[in-house]
């Protein structure tokens, strides 16, 4: 099973077993699809201490302040080795008018991306995927304060679906989530779990997410001081990551004061230039086999052969497959430019190296020892 995706629309079948519309939310119909929308909430978050939002420095010197991103976006997801799929993913070039926003006044692009990593079963991936960017965008206070209203969707879609999980039991799932957001120049990326965003910047890997598995220092702190505990690198001895959506049916994991297992995103954000190339967001089945720097090198190959994001998409899942991550497969990939990225070139070094006569002896003598 695969299939590529550079429209709007979750991906995976979302109009099958979707869950009860909570209590809390008002039902509407878009494009003949039936979705909810929160009712205003509070707002007032505390984040824990570890979830600091990180902004990711551009070079001042190079930093153009006329630089528009040109956004172009493609996905691909496989089931792989898997018996079912679980993995869902999102593409939105043009978030606010695809959902409806009107009179915008932002200078630039605006687009959603999101992947999300379902266990479980599949209906919290595809409970976020419906929900989350619908809470961003209903927010009265989008896009003026973005931080705070994404970090808050992705509280109310955890919320969401727990309601929807008490009035229907065989909904129980969970799910990890990241979300990419460009408005304007800026790129905005939330996650809670191990999906990972990785941003090409003239050819090197900045990583936009940490992954947030129960051995991290980090998060390790965060769940023994929530009262949980990591067992065998599992939180509570059950799920090796230590955030995610949904969940409620695993004993000790969460409650309405908290637990061990958190849904609040960490944010990172930066500013896009003329340096920045592409971003690859992708479920923890792509990380199984690649490094940051490896996928980013592997994507920016492709780009340069055919320029086409929904290719490097499909290239970056077939060659996870190749490499044998055990794993569903999804990846989304976002490109800024237009043209394809461009060959760099090496400086050449000042300083010229040579072997010193030792060491030529020494590696002689090594070489000759094989021969007697």
């Amino acid at each position: 099973m695969e299939e590529g995706e550079k429209g709007k629309g979750c991906s995976e079948g979302m109009g099958m077993g979707k869950p009860p519309i909570p209590s809390n939310t008002l039902a509407i119909a878009i494009d003949g699809h039936r979705l909810a929308l929160s009712l205003p909430c509070n707002k007032t978050l505390v984040p824990h201490q570890s979830l600091v939002n990180t902004k990711v420095a551009a070079d001042l010197q190079t930093l153009d302040s006329a630089f528009t991103p040109v956004i172009r976006s493609g996905a691909w997801a496989d089931i792989g080795f898997r018996p079912s799929m679980e993995d869902v993913f999102l593409c939105v070039d043009n978030f606010m008018t695809d959902y409806g926003i009107k009179n915008t006044v932002i200078d630039g692009p605006n687009a959603f991306y999101g992947v999300f990593d379902g266990h479980g079963g599949k209906h919290a991936a595809d409970f976020a995927c419906s929900h989350l960017p619908r809470f961003i965008v209903e927010d009265e206070d989008f896009p003026k304060e973005i931080e705070t209203v994404v970090a808050s969707a992705f509280l109310q879609t955890d919320t969401a679906f727990a309601e929807a999980c008490s009035s229907d039991a065989t909904l129980a799932s969970g799910t990890t989530a990241l979300a990419a957001l460009v408005i304007g120049r800026l790129l905005l990326v939330a996650n809670a779990g191990d999906c990972r965003a990785v941003l090409c910047r003239r050819g090197k890997a900045i990583e936009m997410s940490r992954d947030h598995k129960p051995i991290c220092s980090k998060e390790k702190k965060r769940i023994e001081a929530s009262g949980g505990y990591v067992y065998d690198g599992y939180l509570n001895g059950q799920l090796n990551v230590a955030r995610s959506l949904g969940d409620w049916h695993m004993e000790g994991m969460k409650g309405r004061d908290g637990g061990p297992l958190s849904a609040e995103p960490e944010l990172m954000t930066t500013q896009l230039t003329e340096e920045d190339e592409f971003l690859i967001i992708g479920c923890d089945g792509i990380w199984d086999v690649f490094r940051s720097q490896n996928a980013v090198d592997f994507a920016r190959r492709r780009l340069q052969e055919h320029n086409d994001p929904v290719m490097c998409s499909k290239d970056l899942v077939e060659e996870a497959l190749k490499r044998k991550s055990g794993d569903n497969l999804a990846v989304v990939v976002v490109c800024f430019q237009s043209e394809p990225p461009q060959n760099l070139i090496a400086p050449r070094g000042r300083v010229q190296r040579s072997f010193s006569g030792e060491a030529l002896r020494e590696l002689q003598s090594f070489l000759d020892s094989f021969v007697n």
